[in-house]
């Protein structure tokens, strides 16, 4: 399977997360950030001396690996769940209007840390994909603002998950370009993220309930960690290996694609015309900047 195609299955993943994570909302975020780490590091156990051994530490690749574990694993998801627990989960445009500017985040930061080029054919791809998937969050363009000031507050967290998770893409395919084997990062990141969680938890005071969770909250985090952390992780960085970060920060853009879909058949919200006009037009986008990446050769316009 090709890097692009990966990224876009990793994705596919991480949309289905929304379905598990509101039944946790009695829990405190850092708290089932920890343990989705903590359960995914105990499931990698049988293979981390394999796969760690093939591998050269320096100190570039730890401190590295810090600064994933710490954008990525630790803040991205605690500014995003955080976020979504200020309205129970319920949509709120304005949280993921925010969230979609996470590519522009990742393209900068790419271009100054990794010095890859941004064309102009990239680059106009990558900008329908970003005002299509507007369009499909939104119905007939419309944002709502009238939740008062939980807005604001959701709004801020929503914007540091695009920003860690913007540069995360980017400090991923650094670590990865440090390491022989993409279930490496997969290990590195999943173990300092839980060093970090565990030291977050008591740094906002919330120890307390880590002897809470019911057997009901184990099995929900447990999914997590198998499904959409671990695995979606696992294949996200053997796609990002083979993949530009900024190829894949827009490839990135299937999550609320097939969250909108998961929307519609779980739930029953059913998309308006203008909402799947622009599904076709971001999957084109999407096509076209995968093809990009893929091929590294020009495309006709």
């Amino acid at each position: 399977m090709s890097g692009p195609l990966m990224i876009v299955l990793a994705a596919s993943l991480w949309a289905l997360d929304g379905i598990v994570r509101r039944g946790l909302y009695h829990l405190p975020p850092v708290t089932i950030v920890f343990y989705e780490h903590l359960l995914g590091s105990l499931i990698l156990l049988p293979i981390v001396i394999k796969n760690l051994k093939q591998e050269k530490f320096t100190y570039k690749l730890l401190l590295t690996s810090l600064v994933v574990a710490l954008f990525g694993g630790l803040l991205g998801t605690l500014f995003i769940t955080t976020a979504l627990m200020k309205i129970n989960y319920i949509s709120f445009s304005v949280v993921f209007l925010i969230q979609k500017i996470q590519p522009l985040f990742a393209i900068i930061s790419a271009s100054l840390i990794l010095k890859e080029k941004i064309s102009k054919k990239y680059l106009k791809w990558a900008l329908l994909a970003i005002v299509a998937v507007f369009f499909v969050t939104f119905k007939n363009g419309q944002v709502n603002f009238s939740t008062g000031s939980a807005t604001a507050i959701a709004a801020l967290y929503a914007l540091g998950a695009a920003a860690c998770w913007g540069f995360g893409t980017t400090i991923s395919k650094l670590l990865l370009n440090q390491l022989k084997n993409s279930v490496s990062a997969t290990i590195l990141r999943f173990y300092f993220s839980t060093i970090l969680a565990y030291g977050a938890v008591f740094l906002l005071n919330s120890q307390a309930a880590l002897d809470t969770l019911t057997s009901k909250d184990y099995l929900s985090l447990l999914y997590i960690s198998l499904s959409t952390g671990l695995l979606a992780m696992i294949i996200y960085y053997k796609g990002l290996q083979k993949t530009e970060a900024k190829v894949a920060t827009i490839l990135e853009l299937a999550l609320p694609l097939l969250a909108i879909v998961i929307d519609m058949v779980f739930y029953k919200n059913f998309l308006a015309t203008s909402q799947y006009l622009a599904a076709l037009v971001l999957m084109y986008a999407m096509y076209r900047v995968g093809k990009i990446g893929m091929t590294g050769k020009k495309i006709n316009s």
